[in-house]
C-alpha cells in the first residue's frame, strides 16, 4: 500500500478520491485550506473517514513546504503526490484581466509546482515515486469561455510530460488523468472576468457563457454515467498499476468527448517515440525500475 498526498480534498474529485484511497488501505493526507475554518466540515469528515488532515494553501511557498514536511513525518514516508488542487473560469478571454489569469494559474500551475517541488526531493532519493497531476480534456481542446483555464491546463499538460521525462532515470513516474466535465462542487466556484468595461461591445454574445454553462449542466443531468467517482477511480487505478506500465494520460469521460481525445493522445505518444529515438534520447521515455 501506498502513502499518498492528495491537495484540494475539501469537496469534488479531491475528497472521492481520498476516500476511494482509504478503502483500499492506503494511508492518505488530505490537504485543505483553512480545516478550521471555512473547510471545517469537510476536514471533519476526512479525518472520520482515515485520512490524515493538513493544512495547505498551494499558492503559499511557506504553507506547502510545511504541508509536504508534514505529510511525510505523519506517514512515515511518500509514494505518490496527486495535484488534484484547482480552480475553473466561465466568461469571455478579453475580460479577464492579467491579474485574474495570475490568480488563476498560482493555483493551477505554479501551486502544482510548489508541491512538486517539495515533494521531489523525497522521491528521488528513495528512487520511487509517482506524481499525478489531476488535468482536463480541456488541456487538449480548447472550448469558448474557458480560456483562462484552458491556458493553466495546457501548461500542466506540458509541465507533466517533462517530468515525466527528466525524472524517469530517478524511478519517479509523472501521469495526467483528463477528466470532461463532471457535476461536483467545482462548478460552484467559477472564477468570473474581472474586467466588464467590455459588456456593451460585445452585445448579445455577452450573455453566451452562460447560456452555454446552463446547457452543459443539463446535459450532465441527462447522463448519470458521468459519475465523479469514475475520476476517483481512475486515479487509484494508476497508483495501482505497476511502475514502467503506467500510461501517460488517462481520459476519463463518457460524454463522447473523450472518445475524440483518446486517439490524439496515442498519436502524441508515437511522435514523442520518434523525436525522441531520432535524437538519442529514447531512454527517457522510459521509467527505470
Amino acid at each position: 500500500m501506498s502513502k499518498v498526498i492528495v491537495t484540494g480534498a475539501n469537496g469534488g474529485f479531491g475528497a472521492l478520491t481520498v476516500k476511494t484511497l482509504l478503502e483500499q488501505g492506503h494511508s492518505v493526507v488530505a490537504t485543505v485550506r483553512n480545516p478550521e475554518g471555512r473547510n471545517k466540515a469537510a476536514a471533519h469528515e476526512l479525518s472520520a473517514a482515515g485520512a490524515i488532515v493538513v493544512d495547505m494553501d498551494v499558492t503559499s511557498e511557506e504553507s506547502v513546504n510545511a504541508g509536504v514536511a508534514e505529510a511525510i513525518d505523519k506517514m512515515g514516508g511518500l509514494d505518490v503526490v496527486v495535484n488534484n488542487a484547482g480552480i475553473g473560469v466561465l466568461g469571455i478571454q478579453e475580460q479577464f484581466t492579467t491579474d485574474d489569469f495570475i490568480r488563476l494559474f498560482d493555483v493551477n500551475v505554479f501551486g502544482v509546482q510548489r508541491v512538486n517541488r517539495a515533494a521531489l526531493p523525497t522521491l528521488r532519493q528513495q528512487g520511487s515515486g509517482l506524481l499525478i497531476h489531476v488535468s482536463s480534456l480541456l488541456g487538449r481542446i480548447v472550448f469558448p469561455f474557458y480560456g483562462p483555464y484552458n491556458a493553466s491546463k495546457w501548461a500542466l499538460e506540458a509541465m507533466s510530460e517533462n517530468y515525466r521525462i527528466e525524472l524517469s532515470g530517478f524511478g519517479v513516474d509523472s501521469c495526467l488523468v483528463e477528466p470532461g466535465g463532471f457535476p461536483t462542487g467545482f462548478f460552484n466556484a467559477l472564477m468570473q472576468p474581472s474586467d466588464t468595461s467590455q459588456n456593451e461591445a460585445y452585445g448579445d454574445m455577452i450573455h453566451a457563457p452562460k447560456q452555454a454553462f446552463d446547457n452543459f449542466e443539463g446535459a450532465l443531468a441527462n447522463n448519470p454515467a458521468q459519475d465523479p467517482q469514475n475520476v476517483a477511480d481512475a486515479i487509484a487505478n494508476l497508483i495501482s498499476t505497476p511502475a514502467g506500465s503506467r500510461p501517460v494520460r488517462t481520459v476519463v469521460d463518457k460524454m463522447g468527448m473523450g472518445d475524440h481525445i483518446a486517439p490524439y493522445n496515442q498519436t502524441l505518444d508515437q511522435i514523442h517515440e520518434g523525436l525522441f529515438n531520432a535524437f538519442g534520447m529514447g531512454d527517457m521515455l522510459k521509467l527505470k525500475v
